[in-house]
Parts: structure tokens; C-alpha cells; sequence
């Protein structure tokens, strides 16, 4: 059974919020958050304490930019769920990383090869970066790129696709996990 959930969203539309709630559902006591921030100024790093107080005691925070795939894989035998938000900034910090879209999509690819052997239930949260206008520089044309890259393998991969608009949850594949 495919027990990956993505859950894709625009800027502000309730993904995390509805990940976390989808994600809390699950039984068992162990839940893991895997963040993939790296809070760099002072409104980030409010984000990050508003997203940590929207947390029950009962999730743990695993800070991981950049091997995210390993993570979900090493964690899972010890955790009941696993929630990583967002994809999107580990995209960014792949690009800041390395500066190549082939070793982003290397690592899009070690994850979506990776998901069948985890042995929890995932929530993956992203952004839909395609719906705006065209990016004027090219840095930001090849992050938009490999975000849409990565959402289109992630949910070709996941056995449940929630599009989140304006605070409402969309079904567009599969059913609960």
C-alpha cells in the first residue's frame, strides 16, 4: 500500500495546516516533523515559531535542509508518522547546494525511488510554483522549474494528492491512507 500523502498549495493556502491535520489523525505516539528551513533573517525565523507552536508536544522536529529522502527512510522504522514541509524550500536549498538542476533532479529521484521503502505513513508539503507568471531571471526560471519537477514526480509517486485552495482541501488522487 502507498502510504504517501502529498499535500501542494499555493503561498498561504493551508497546506501545512491541513498536512499536520491529516498527519495527526494517524494513531500511534511517534511523529516526526522533518523541516527543511533554514531560517536566515528574523521573519523566517518567526515562521518557523508560529509553524512550532502549531505542533502538539507529541512531534518531534528533525532540522534537515538538504538529505531528506535518507531521513524518511532512516526514520521511518521508528516513527508511527512523518510530515516534511516543505519541499519547496529543500528544492531551494539543493539549488544553493549544488547550482545544477541535474543533481536536483538526482536528488527528486533518490526520494521518489526511496518512498517505497518507508515504513510509515508520509505527508510531503509543497508549493505550486506554476500557476504565476513567467519568472524574469533565470535563477528564478530554474527554481521554478525544478519545483514543478519535483511536484509532478512526488505526485505521480504519492498514493494521495491534496491540492489546497484558498483553505480547502482538494482530492485530485487516491483516498486516505
Amino acid at each position: 500500500m502507498n502510504r504517501t500523502c502529498f499535500v501542494i498549495g499555493g503561498c498561504r493556502s493551508g497546506k501545512s495546516a491541513h498536512a499536520l491535520e491529516l498527519a495527526q489523525r494517524q494513531p500511534g505516539r511517534r511523529k516526526l516533523f522533518i523541516a527543511t528551513c533554514q531560517p536566515h533573517d528574523e521573519e523566517m525565523q518567526r515562521r518557523v515559531q508560529r509553524h512550532q507552536h502549531e505542533r502538539s508536544r507529541q512531534w518531534q522536529t528533525l532540522e534537515e535542509p538538504v538529505a531528506v529522502a535518507e531521513a524518511i527512510v532512516r526514520q521511518s522504522r521508528c516513527q508511527d508518522v512523518i510530515l516534511v514541509d516543505c519541499l519547496t524550500l529543500w528544492i531551494s536549498n539543493l539549488l544553493l547546494d549544488h547550482g545544477q538542476e541535474d543533481a536536483v533532479r538526482r536528488h527528486v529521484e533518490d526520494l521518489i525511488c526511496r518512498l517505497p521503502d518507508v515504513r510509515c505513513p508520509v505527508y510531503l508539503v509543497s508549493n505550486e510554483v506554476g500557476t504565476g507568471i513567467v519568472p524574469q531571471n533565470d535563477l528564478s526560471r530554474l527554481f521554478r522549474d525544478c519545483v514543478g519537477f519535483a511536484n509532478q514526480r512526488v505526485a505521480t509517486a504519492a498514493g494521495r494528492v491534496v491540492w489546497m485552495v484558498a483553505g480547502i482541501p482538494v482530492t485530485i488522487k487516491g483516498g486516505q491512507l
